[in-house]
């Protein structure tokens, strides 16, 4: 009787041990040596399959996505420090970092998790990065083929 309450799981060779929760599959994903939180859409049943074959290709296509990423990511940073150095906002509670070059982010952003799903008709793979130089946001880089849509100022996990 109370198998009918329990979160369903499915098993993949490459990421493992996924279980539905909240409506949507949850596992983990290795990210640069980290492992991140992963959530793909599906059905009761399975993952989507569109949704699995693009969580496949992550880890192996994230080291070209990191470049556009960390340029994005610099345009974000540089109105920040404007505004500190200008006086006209505080900076973060720990400083602000002092960033000159786009692979210089890196050391102050984490990943908080890797969501695929559709978007607009299409699956879109969805990073969540907290940022040391705005500690209010969880930015999103939302990407697509390979090809970065935008870089969200504002997002929430899955």
């Amino acid at each position: 009787m109370f198998g009918l309450f329990k979160s369903p799981e499915f098993s993949d060779p490459q990421l493992g041990e996924l279980r539905r929760t909240g409506g949507l599959w949850r596992g983990s994903l290795l990210l640069d040596a980290a492992r991140v939180p992963l959530v793909l859409s599906g059905s009761r049943t399975a993952p989507d399959l569109e949704a699995l074959d693009i969580a496949h290709s992550i880890t192996s296509s994230y080291p070209t996505w990191r470049v556009i990423i960390e340029r994005a990511m610099l345009e974000h940073y540089a109105p920040y420090a404007e505004d500190v150095a200008a006086g006209e906002d505080e900076p973060p509670e720990s400083g602000l970092p002092r960033i000159d070059d786009p692979s210089d982010v890196w050391s102050y952003t984490n990943a908080e998790f890797v969501y695929v799903a559709p978007l607009d008709g299409e699956h879109t793979v969805e990073i969540g990065y907290r940022v040391a130089w705005d500690e209010e946001h969880t930015l999103g880089a939302r990407l697509r083929h390979g090809q970065l849509l935008e870089l969200c100022g504002s997002v929430l996990a899955p």
